[in-house]
């Protein structure tokens, strides 16, 4: 077991759904290994209450989640990430903030969790959970010497639904 604990941010536009998804599901399955944190470039203020009730579920303590922005990422006092991973496409086309450190970018599209219902709307999220389940249990299975770019880029490139 590695004694390094390697930071990862994710990011999406609003960090409401599938980033926090992601910060929540590696926080547990890294089992310290990972510490993981979310953000968005432009977030909405609010977490999406299906992410938060999917994250109960699986024993996530999440009193403390909030839409937060990269901004607060960015600074000297913030912690430097080793990996930065993307989880909508409108956030890997947007520019983003120079991380300190040079992490390692990967890109792991989610289509956005909907529905014009609210069973249609569970249903998305707990699909769009389901993907990134598998992606986070591939990530958090490599050995440390695996955690390079390329290894990142194509960790579950085709989610298995």
């Amino acid at each position: 077991m590695s004694e390094k604990t390697y930071n990862v941010l994710f990011l999406c536009t609003g960090n409401s759904a599938r980033s926090v998804m992601s910060e929540g599901l590696l926080n547990i399955m890294g089992r310290g290994r990972f510490r993981a944190f979310s953000a968005g470039s432009q977030p909405s203020g609010r977490v999406n209450p299906h992410a938060i009730a999917l994250l109960d579920e699986v024993g996530y303590d999440t009193s403390n989640l909030r839409s937060k922005s990269w901004d607060e990422f960015e600074g000297s006092d913030a912690p430097v990430m080793d990996i930065v991973i993307t989880v909508c496409g409108n956030a890997a086309n947007e520019t983003c903030p120079i991380w300190p450190g040079h992490p390692s970018t990967a890109h792991w599209g989610y289509e956005d969790p909907h529905g014009d219902t609210e069973e249609a709307a569970r249903a998305s999220f707990r699909k769009i959970f389901g993907q990134i389940e598998k992606r986070i249990a591939l990530l958090v299975a490599l050995p440390d010497d695996k955690l390079d770019k390329l290894a990142l880029k194509t960790i579950g490139d085709t989610p298995n639904e």
